[in-house]
């Protein structure tokens, strides 16, 4: 198996698209390397680019050609790929219809980008990761302490913040130095600046403060910040987090 999870995309959505484009554009294993924004145009791609891909994400209801018309040619023509259907429709006779033809799973939107990662990750029993199968469980423990925390996923804090606290789990020699090697290293990472990095981490954390849930804030940061006055610094939001999961028995360190 090769060390990338190649992917096609078709959907008419662009906001959909976007959303997995961008989620997946630093990923490790995945890599959304074609869309196509019609049903015609899904199929030509799905026909002529075969050993491009591996794995097709499509929506049902499309322009120029429908979802279930694509997989009866796709049967037709003994096009054997993985496929998620990901849309909004759910009447019973059309779930019932796709699933005659062996689809590997069915998710409906708006869906939440840690599980499609789960999903196309096990579909494809993905071993030959890049980081450790443990790294990955506590990548979506993170990416679900975050979602809780009401920071949204498509913003650039979002992944720094991610990325941060695993740095520092896996390096506790880090704690003293999210300006001078945190920083750095994301910044690196994902080609800005450090100053950059921070206003980002910064923006999240602002973003969870105001939608967040304050029961939950509590049980994070406890009697430490008065929610009402004052937000965490980058800095204390990363640590307490990271310390949180030093606390959940079910993660084992790395």
């Amino acid at each position: 198996m090769s060390n990338k999870i190649n992917v096609l995309m078709i959907d008419d959505n662009q906001n959909s698209v976007n959303r997995v484009k961008n989620y997946f554009s630093k990923h490790e294993v995945i890599d959304l390397v074609l869309t196509a924004v019609n049903g015609k145009e899904g199929l030509d791609k799905i026909i002529n680019y075969q050993n491009e891909y591996d794995l097709i994400i499509m929506d049902l209801i499309m322009p120029e050609l429908d979802g279930i018309t694509i997989l009866e040619e796709m049967k037709e023509r003994n096009i054997k790929k993985h496929v998620i259907i990901l849309t909004s429709y759910k009447k019973e006779y059309t779930v019932k219809a796709v699933s005659e033809y062996n689809i590997d799973y069915y998710m409906l939107k708006p869906f939440n980008m840690e599980s499609l990662e789960k999903r196309i990750l096990e579909i494809m029993n993905f071993k030959e990761l890049k980081t450790s199968d443990r790294e990955n469980e506590l990548r979506v423990k993170i990416s679900e302490m975050l979602h809780n925390l009401g920071v949204p996923s498509h913003i650039k804090g979002y992944q720094y913040i991610r990325d941060g606290i695993l740095m520092m789990y896996k390096e506790p020699a880090m704690l003293k130095g999210i300006t001078k090697e945190i920083y750095p290293e994301l910044a690196t990472r994902y080609q800005t600046t450090s100053s950059r990095v921070e206003r980002a981490i910064r923006h999240a954390i602002e973003v969870s403060w105001t939608r967040g849930d304050y029961r939950l804030m509590e049980k994070y940061f406890g009697n430490s910040l008065d929610y009402e006055k004052s937000k965490p610094t980058n800095a204390e939001f990363i640590v307490t987090l990271t310390d949180r999961l030093r606390l959940d028995n079910k993660v084992v360190m790395i």
